[in-house]
């Protein structure tokens, strides 16, 4: 199913993010490993929204130096590049990354991962905004002292990793927001304009996408997936490595159902590692079968319905977000009657 209305006369919101960003739209699809490519990202920037593209997709750092440059060869608009640090028994080069990141140019990069620092201070000598992605408010206050620029809270609902305090979005933004003085963009559970215009109200200046961008007509992943999420419900996902620390949030099928049972069993990692290999993730995107290995997918699968275009999609969402602000609930504000004498 695709989604074809094309949405006219769609205003800008404007937002300390926008701004800062020099976006059209408050809107911002995150790092996504496998699915970060330049196609998608150019699709988004042209739609007025912030794109990343994901630097440990690519198996090298050259490789990274030309997707960048594919993606420039599609838009003249602003994006990033993704740069998650997770720990590893054979770590990436991250510094390498990092490096082909200032070398291209790039002004933008979301961290995201532990222990940015180090990344954050080299970034900023080159004059490149960051953003980093966190799950909590304690974090988002550490990130800001670090002297990132903004902050992607990430609450519960999202997929990938949500940390371990299991706090949904509808406290974790408004949490934040009430200590985090830098700008802030909402991730976890956003999908549509309902979910952009409670984002602002909650204090955050826009949303980040994930799920709801791998549903798109320029996703780089196989139709069969797109198809998946749009069947699946918002209970169609499981959390898996709970026992270990270090919970994601997957799309739910055969294998994160064996995860979860081991785990309930005591099962350490390296009795799940060949369940759980990120190469069995690729091949579900690649080959479209969602059923051969662990893949991320959040909740929001519950309120995707379609597979429109990213330029469709960022206008809807705006557009949806605009009425419900200047519309639905401008109606609901009446004013008082003057008081009997």
């Amino acid at each position: 199913m695709t989604q074809t209305t094309v949405w006219e006369d769609v205003m800008a919101l404007k937002t300390r993010f926008t701004e800062m960003f020099g976006v059209e739209h408050p809107v911002v699809q995150g790092g996504m490993q496998w699915v970060g490519r330049a196609e998608l990202v150019a699709a988004v920037a042209n739609a007025g929204g912030l794109g990343f593209i994901t630097a440990l997709t690519q198996p090298t750092p050259k490789d990274l130096v030309k997707e960048i440059e594919r993606c420039r060869s599609m838009t003249d608009k602003p994006f990033g590049v993704n740069l998650t640090i997770l720990p590893a028994i054979n770590p990436p080069p991250y510094a390498e990354y990092r490096q082909a990141i200032i070398d291209s140019g790039i002004k933008i990069v979301e961290t995201a991962g532990n222990k940015p620092a180090e990344h954050v201070e080299e970034l900023k000598k080159h004059g490149v905004l960051v953003i980093h992605k966190c799950t909590a408010v304690r974090h988002a206050l550490s990130a800001e002292r670090m002297g990132v620029d903004a902050i992607s809270i990430d609450g519960f609902e999202c997929a990938g990793h949500p940390g371990e305090d299991d706090i949904p979005g509808l406290i974790l933004i408004p949490a934040a927001a009430d200590k985090v003085k830098i700008p802030m963009i909402a991730s976890g559970g956003f999908g549509d304009g309902r979910g952009l215009a409670a984002a602002l109200a909650l204090g955050a200046e826009g949303i980040n996408m994930g799920t709801r961008f791998m549903c798109t007509v320029e996703s780089p992943i196989h139709e069969n997936v797109k198809r998946q999420i749009v069947e699946n419900d918002e209970r169609a996902t499981d959390l898996i490595f709970r026992t270990m620390h270090n919970t994601s949030r997957v799309a739910r099928n055969d294998i994160s159902r064996q995860v979860v049972e081991l785990e309930r069993s005591g099962a350490k990692f390296e009795d799940v590692r060949e369940l759980v290999a990120g190469t069995r993730g690729r091949v579900v995107y690649e080959t479209g079968d969602p059923e051969h290995g662990i893949w991320s997918a959040g909740m929001i699968q519950g309120l995707i319905h379609d597979i429109p275009t990213c330029q469709e999609l960022i206008s809807r969402i705006v557009a949806e977000a605009e009425e419900i602000i200047e519309g639905r609930m401008a109606r609901m504000v009446g004013r008082r009657s003057p008081a009997m004498a």
